[in-house]
């Protein structure tokens, strides 16, 4: 999906991800791009988000307290609603296995 310079100031990003630091450094660089981002630091507020307010792309953390990244995006992608939000997965995890 390529989004126009008009679009992009009304396009949404949630940010979810538990570090607050990291959180705030995705935000800001979001922010900075020209999206309006929101930011959760849990699995299931990040699921009723999206099922609420519909944002335009996840950036989703693999490793959150609650649920996992994984288990987020199997919640979006079952529920019509919410399956057609694109999903970009984040994290420090760097093993071949979590690649995959």
């Amino acid at each position: 999906m390529i989004w126009s310079s008009q679009q992009m100031h009304h396009s949404r990003v949630l940010v979810v991800e538990d570090e607050p630091e990291i959180a705030e450094l995705i935000r800001l660089n979001v922010e900075r791009e020209g999206f309006k981002a929101d930011v959760v630091h849990a699995g299931e507020p990040a699921v009723d988000f999206v099922q609420q307010q519909q944002p335009d792309l996840v950036l989703l953390d693999l490793m959150l307290p609650d649920i996992d990244g994984l288990e987020v995006c199997r919640r979006l992608k079952w529920e019509e609603a919410t399956r057609n939000v694109p999903i970009i997965m984040v994290t420090a995890r760097g093993e071949e296995s979590d690649v995959v």
